[in-house]
């Protein structure tokens, strides 16, 4: 190898990585041609002519190609004539140059709290092919990469002048470096706070609405907002955890969603927000309860603030077909009897419930028949044409639509039975059972 090509310590001692225990690359392949310079030295010594001449040759490889101090200062003892060590033909003696890559990564860095990173390493395809060529010329069986070798050489020096872990699984910073050209990207991954809201005022829709007339760049319907709402849980929840994070926007995860006029009460309901690119990590939590809580004034709270990953918001979606516990204020157009009352609880426990897509989403939601389970309901009547409905079913179900019938849509309805028009006064959600 030497014989052909110039190599540095780290590029020689790479093509022997998975042998050995405990050693650097480059003590690798200095050790390597610190033996090849003893084992020259001694040919040197020889009584025999053509010993002695393959030795010195020996040494000027090591000294040129190998860029050895050794040898050269042996070379210059023995009078012998030696040029300057050559550029490694795998690297061009980037290894030897790594300082001003790693301290400008380390300022890119600064601006960031985080426990862990990983380095990735983007090269040239030339750099590649150079060194798969390499590899199949002398048959290397116990290599390794030298996209490896850099980000692990890299990620060492960061994590020891910074204090930081490398994590090869779930790193918060990714730093993606091409080291030939200098140029440093960070991709921070996501952070994800999870816990529970309640909504405890009516009116406000879970995710933020962008005005279909505008598409959210501003218009008179929207008040130059680009909003159809002024506001949302999603807002409300995001604002005072990005001032706290420093991220650049969120995404909102929640195990369903109720109507903008539902409260959700209870015990809350499942969310996870996801923070991106955030400069903040170690945040605590029980502040950023009580700040989120101020904020909203009154209109929603949330509760049991937890970090979480990716896999918590997999979990979510997983609960968005949970039981839910709704109560429904029930009007109708006529007297109702206690007997037509107890046969609606009858008919409304343990029932499959048919519904097409309701003509209120069916602009945004695919028109099929969808089949969902009530499990037990209880009615309690108000006034002569008032009830109060509990309602403990499958999540997905279209509450309204159940009292409604959706002009024939939901099969049974609450309409369908009585025999008479009901509609929902007012509609919250108790629990979500999850």
């Amino acid at each position: 190898m030497l014989e052909k090509y110039p190599l540095c310590d780290n590029c020689l001692g790479r093509q022997f990585a998975l042998l050995g225990f405990g050693l650097d690359n480059s003590e690798r392949g200095r050790s390597i041609k610190i033996s090849l310079a003893m084992t020259a030295h001694e040919m040197v010594l020889s009584a025999e002519k053509r010993v002695r001449e393959m030795g010195v040759k020996i040494l000027k490889v090591l000294a040129s190609h190998g860029s050895l101090k050794e040898a050269h200062d042996l070379l210059k003892k023995m009078g012998k004539r030696v040029g300057e060590g050559e550029t490694c033909f795998l690297c061009g003696g980037l290894f030897g140059n790594l300082q001003p890559i790693i301290d400008g990564a380390i300022e890119r860095l600064k601006e960031y709290t985080f426990d862990n990173f990983l380095v990735g390493i983007k090269l040239p395809l030339e750099v590649e092919e150079r060194e798969d060529e390499f590899k199949a010329e002398f048959n290397i069986q116990y290599g390794e990469s030298i996209k490896n070798e850099l980000s692990r050489v890299i990620g060492r020096e960061i994590s020891h002048r910074l204090g930081k872990a490398v994590d090869y699984m779930k790193p918060q910073i990714v730093i993606l470096i091409n080291p030939f050209t200098g140029e440093i990207d960070l991709h921070v991954n996501s952070l994800f706070i999870a816990g529970r809201y309640r909504k405890i005022i009516r009116g406000i829709p879970q995710s933020k609405w962008i005005c279909i007339k505008c598409n959210g760049k501003g218009c008179a319907r929207c008040n130059w907002t680009g909003k159809m709402y002024p506001e949302s849980v999603e807002e409300l929840i995001a604002k005072p955890i990005l001032e706290a994070t420093l991220g650049e926007g969120t995404a909102f995860h929640a195990a369903g969603r109720e109507d903008r006029d539902a409260r959700m009460l209870g015990r809350g309901r499942p969310f996870v927000i996801e923070i991106k690119r955030p400069k903040k990590r170690n945040i605590d939590l029980k502040s950023l309860e009580k700040a989120i809580n101020e904020y909203a004034k009154g209109k929603i709270e949330v509760l049991d603030l937890r970090f979480g990953d990716k896999e918590t918001v997999r979990k979510l979606k997983e609960m968005e077909g949970a039981q839910k516990i709704y109560r429904v204020i029930v009007k109708f157009d006529r007297e109702i009897t206690d007997e037509e009352i107890a046969n609606l609880e009858r008919e409304l426990t343990g029932v499959i419930i048919r519904q097409q897509t309701p003509l209120r989403v069916l602009h945004r939601r695919a028109d099929c028949l969808r089949e969902k389970h009530i499990y037990e309901t209880k009615i309690k009547r108000l006034s002569a044409n008032n009830i109060e409905m509990i309602i403990r079913c499958q999540g997905g179900l279209y509450v309204k639509e159940l009292i409604t019938g959706d002009g024939g849509r939901t099969k049974p309805s609450v309409s369908e039975i009585i025999g008479a028009k009901a509609e929902p006064v007012e509609l919250d959600v108790l629990e979500v059972l999850a």
